[in-house]
């Protein structure tokens, strides 16, 4: 059994249906997470509004509110989110508020949070308190699905003669690590109810395979086990086991760079902004253009913007824009409108030309505002001066890769030193601090395990004080070396504290050449290349499906199955003096591939693309914490403590 689109709908629009229930005259607070999967699962605040509701705002514990509120938590009541919950509460003016949240909390079932509820509210104030069934979804397309609630998970990178992957159970994990654990093996466990599979699950790296045996023996998912009849491998990758993948720029997809190169929609992790201006008669020199909302890529209730952003995430770019061309010239003649068809390469001036006709008909720009809003976030990443830079970070990268073949680390590191400039002798086609980061992460992971030695520390110590230097000089610091240091102006900036965020990262980049260090099947992604070859990255993700989808079917060495109970335990003992099958991640007709601390685009078309023609038949599907691009990696892995889950509002 797969789940098709329109299945994934339902379980989608599901999770939102205790909250549309109960939305009539009331105002409605959503955290981030919540908010991100209403946005991509059902359109936005729209539906809730439909449903009847006052109004749709941010939580946060300064926010006014009316008699009647609904909140709606990603996870649990806790950290920030009970913070801003008690906050609105406490105001005084609400006297019925229901909480829509996750699984219960330790101790804490819904009796016990109705009272909690009812406290905050003061005297005469009732509570409800339901709990969802499927899980909040962000459906990115039909073959990726997000949680947008742990957007900040990460296997945790260990040091040098930290514990090996056996050695680690959950009970080892830091409290809020654990607390992300938990709560992703109740939604995963609520998602594979809600479509009825039955899952043998798999795991690759040492967070995975805690979360696997997590999954394997938790109770409401043994039950279902037993009931499903349709069969499933789920299979858990580490990120950090292939950080490469992550801040390379491989991938020649439009949606990838649409993604990179945008700026955020406010409070979201994937979502971008889209200038609209072009389509209005407004004239500024304001690139943002706060006058005018922004336009974003999430359109699931317009089936022709859907069907044009699946392109987007499935096709090469020149496709891609061309298949943009064809949507636009479809709907210009669909509205009578006056366009000349060219044929040839397309280009931002000509697609904005096209645009241009729907301008001044209400009608017309009513009936194709999504796809006008893909087309113009096609036309600013074509036109955006970091788009031609993404060409230069893919030739560095495999001159790296063609290098690192040939060279010891301490050499490549000598040559990059002079690329470190400081930033009043940069160009624009010059690499910032932030792209530096990018390309050493790339670098590390792609190395593997460095001989260590005084040369290495040598040339490690001239590439730290040059990227400390670099920063100091910063007039202004971006968000992520805001974050990465710790201060919010670079008036607050001292040497020290710039000295110790390099080192930090130094040290987190000794981890990740280690990431790979106990496996035996996957322990390299660099293809060294030969007279006749040049040297090539090979992602970790491909070798694992590759695996999977070998028709010859050997025991997999570095896929682990994790049991799921005394029958998987015998098989397993009993394999080691007869001949028994054991399990293997291919034997089942759906695969989902779960990449714990997130996935690209480019990633994910791979894994469809290698399914389809290894193994046809099998359906497949990619769930991940968050869609990356090479900046939000080196912020989740630089910028903030992964351990820490953005609980806070």
């Amino acid at each position: 059994m797969a789940v098709p689109v329109p299945e994934l709908r339902r379980v989608c629009r599901q999770a939102w249906e205790p909250v549309l229930a109960r939305a009539r005259q009331a105002v409605v607070f959503l955290d981030l997470a919540s908010a991100e999967a209403l946005h991509w699962g059902c359109g936005g605040a729209g539906e809730l509004l439909a449903a009847g509701a006052l109004a749709v705002r941010a939580l946060a514990a300064e926010s006014a509110a009316g008699a009647r509120v609904v909140f709606v938590v990603s996870g649990g009541l806790r950290g920030g989110a009970a913070s801003a919950v008690r906050g609105v509460l406490g105001r005084g003016a609400v006297r019925h508020c229901v909480l829509v949240a996750g699984g219960e909390e330790e101790g804490s079932g819904p009796a016990e949070l109705e009272e909690t509820l009812q406290r905050w509210m003061g005297e005469g104030g009732r509570a409800e308190v339901v709990l969802r069934g499927p899980p909040l979804l962000a459906p990115v397309s039909a073959e990726l699905c997000l949680l947008p609630g742990l957007a900040a998970l990460l296997p945790p990178l260990s040091g040098p003669g930290g514990p090996g992957p056996a050695e680690i159970g959950v009970g080892a994990l830091p409290a809020e690590l654990r607390a992300a654990v938990r709560a992703l093996v109740e939604d995963l466990d609520a998602f594979l109810t809600a479509v009825g599979l039955r899952e043998e699950s798999f795991a690759v790296g040492p967070l995975s395979r805690v979360i696997a045996a997590e999954l394997a023996s938790y109770a409401p998912a043994r039950n279902r086990r037993r009931m499903a009849t349709n069969k499933a491998s789920v299979v858990f990758v580490d990120r950090t086991l292939d950080l490469a993948g992550a801040v390379g720029h491989h991938g020649d997809s439009l949606a990838e760079k649409i993604l990179s190169v945008l700026p955020k929609l406010p409070g979201h992790k994937t979502d971008v902004m889209v200038n609209m201006v072009e389509l209005t008669a407004l004239r500024t020199p304001d690139e943002t253009c706060s006058i005018i909302a922004p336009g974003c890529l999430a359109r699931p209730n317009d089936p022709a913007a859907k069907a044009l952003w699946e392109s987007f995430m499935n096709l090469k770019q020149k496709e891609a824009v061309m298949e943009a061309r064809r949507h636009l010239v479809e709907a210009a003649s669909r509205e009578n409108l006056p366009i000349k068809m060219s044929m040839g390469r397309v280009t931002p001036e000509q697609l904005s030309s096209y645009i241009k006709l729907f301008k001044n008909n209400l009608k017309a720009l009513e009936n194709h505002c999504g796809l006008l809003q893909l087309v113009l976030a096609t036309i600013q990443t074509l036109k955006h001066p970091q788009t031609s830079k993404w060409d230069n970070f893919l030739a560095f990268e495999r001159l790296l890769l063609q290098t690192i073949g040939e060279s010891e680390m301490p050499t490549v590191l000598n040559q990059l030193l002079p690329m470190i400039k400081p930033y009043n002798e940069r160009t624009e086609d010059d690499y910032t601090c932030e792209d530096f980061l990018v390309l050493l992460v790339y670098m590390y992971s792609v190395v593997g395990e460095i001989k260590s030695g005084k040369e290495l520390d040598a040339a490690e110590e001239e590439v730290k004080a040059a990227l400390v230097k670099a920063i100091c000089v910063e007039p202004e610091l971006s968000p992520l070396l805001q974050k990465i240091t710790g201060c919010d102006s670079s008036l607050n900036l001292t040497s020290q504290k710039a000295t110790d965020a390099v080192d930090g990262i130094f040290r987190s980049l000794g981890d990740i050449a280690r990431a790979r260090i106990h496996l035996k099947q996957f322990n390299s992604i660099h293809n060294p290349g030969s007279n006749t070859h040049q040297a090539s990255y090979k992602p970790l993700l491909k070798q694992v499906v590759e695996e999977i989808c070998n028709p010859d079917r050997p025991d997999p060495i570095d896929i682990e199955h994790m049991s799921s109970g005394l029958t998987d335990l015998l098989k397993t003992g009993f394999s080691m003096f007869m001949k028994v099958n054991c399990p293997h991640p291919g034997d089942h007709p759906f695969l989902i591939i779960f990449m714990v601390g997130g996935v690209t685009v480019s990633e994910v078309k791979m894994v469809k693309d290698l399914v389809a023609t290894r193994k046809p038949g099998t359906q497949v599907m990619v769930l991940s914490s968050a869609l990356l691009t090479p900046h939000s990696t080196i912020e989740l892995l630089f910028g903030t403590d992964h351990l820490q889950l953005h609980t806070d509002i």
